[in-house]
């Protein structure tokens, strides 16, 4: 067996081969990173009468045409986190940092670290990482138009909030495309917003509502200057969130049709849904690269952090949060509606709570608990079985 280190860069790689014993067999040689270069690369390794192994970091997403030819060429690939590599070159006696010397560093930690070639599904999982990050993106979009409407409506009608269970139901998003400050909803028809609300809450609200939220705009010290621009503003918002809801289907079709396609069974655990089991396998990538569950937990960041020096050792210990914010989220989301649904996980939540612990620390305890079960299901293959 040969091992292949590659440092990976943006416009050109470097690449060193060395055989079992550690020993360099092909010195560094560079890569251009287009066709003809990777080209070169597999006239290089072909050369070996034996097979190569490819290491390589996962340096931003520079190395993904090059997995996607090595993987094509039916080569072996490990890749790897570039600060497994740093932490592994400060093994050495010379703090010597070159794209020469990384990429021996890199085949190096591969040989004696004896690791597994990366899933043959890992394009599936990068394309399930990227829309599901995507996907986080257009809901803070949204979060942010809504934070951006509220602002509004708390200068032109404050007392707006009060009158429907959600400002974002759509009888009241109906009603802010038509009038927005108080004054404007004051001069409204009562018979016309009677049926604009009807119509648009299915029968649920009529006339006695329409009379409630003119009567409310009637006593509002809403400012009334702004009816002009904040007409504006509230269509274009309302318009955009339109958008980005149709948006965040279009990903969440294109999610589904992906986990068709992956054989997994992290839905199956009470609490992950169809996003959120996305998330968290596109995170946490191919469950191979982690010897145990403490390994993972550390990876998602919700281990304690540890404080201590001399004598002292802190009393209270947070999170770390090292690890992919994107994880964390998804464990947090899974956690608030396992303890609805999973008997087992609910008694845990409330006899922590007749305890006194807080919230917040017993939730993290429970993500840890789903990080356990996820690791197993993971590692098996198997359906989740409540006991």
């Amino acid at each position: 067996m040969f091992i292949c280190g590659i440092d990976v860069a943006k416009r050109s790689h470097c690449a060193v081969v060395l055989d079992d014993k550690g020993q360099i067999v092909q010195g560094a040689f560079s890569i251009d990173n287009d066709r003809r270069g990777f080209a070169a690369l597999h006239h290089a390794l072909s050369a070996w009468s034996e097979s190569v192994l490819v290491g390589l970091e996962a340096t931003g997403h520079y190395w993904l045409a090059l997995y996607e030819s090595l993987t094509a060429a039916g080569y072996p690939v490990v890749v790897l986190n570039p600060l497994q590599i740093a932490a592994y070159r400060r093994s050495g006696v010379r703090k010597v940092k070159q794209d020469t010397t990384d990429a021996f560093w890199i085949a190096d930690f591969v040989r004696i670290a004896n690791l597994a070639p990366t899933r043959r599904d890992t394009p599936l999982l990068l394309q399930l990482r990227e829309l599901t990050r995507f996907r986080s993106r257009l809901v803070e979009q949204i979060g942010d138009c809504k934070r951006k409407i509220l602002s509004i409506l708390d200068r032109v009608f404050p007392e707006y909030e009060t009158l429907f269970s959600n400002v974002f139901i759509k009888s009241s998003r109906e009603l802010l495309k038509e009038a927005v400050t108080a004054d404007e909803i004051a001069q409204f028809d009562v018979s016309e917003l009677a049926n604009l609300l009807q119509k648009a809450s299915r029968g649920r609200f009529g006339s006695a509502k329409a009379q409630a939220i003119q009567h409310a705009a009637l006593q509002s010290v809403g400012i009334g200057f702004l009816t002009d621009a904040v007409g504006v503003e509230m269509r274009c918002l309302l318009e955009q969130i339109d958008l980005l809801d149709a948006q965040v289907g279009q990903i969440e079709e294109a999610l589904a049709t992906l986990m068709e396609q992956i054989p997994q069974y992290i839905t199956s655990i009470p609490g992950v849904g169809l996003v959120t089991g996305a998330t968290i396998l596109a995170e946490i990538g191919d469950i191979q690269r982690f010897s145990s569950v403490e390994k993972l937990v550390a990876y998602a960041g919700i281990d304690p952090s540890v404080y201590q020096t001399g004598q002292f050792q802190a009393s209270q210990a947070h999170m770390s949060k090292r690890g992919s914010p994107y994880l964390r989220h998804a464990l947090w989301q899974a956690a608030t509606v396992a303890i609805r649904h999973d008997p087992d996980l609910r008694a845990y939540y409330q006899a922590r709570r007749a305890q006194g612990k807080p919230h917040g620390v017993i939730m993290g305890a429970i993500c840890r608990k789903l990080l356990a079960r996820i690791f197993v299901i993971l590692k098996e293959q198997r359906p989740y079985q409540i006991r």
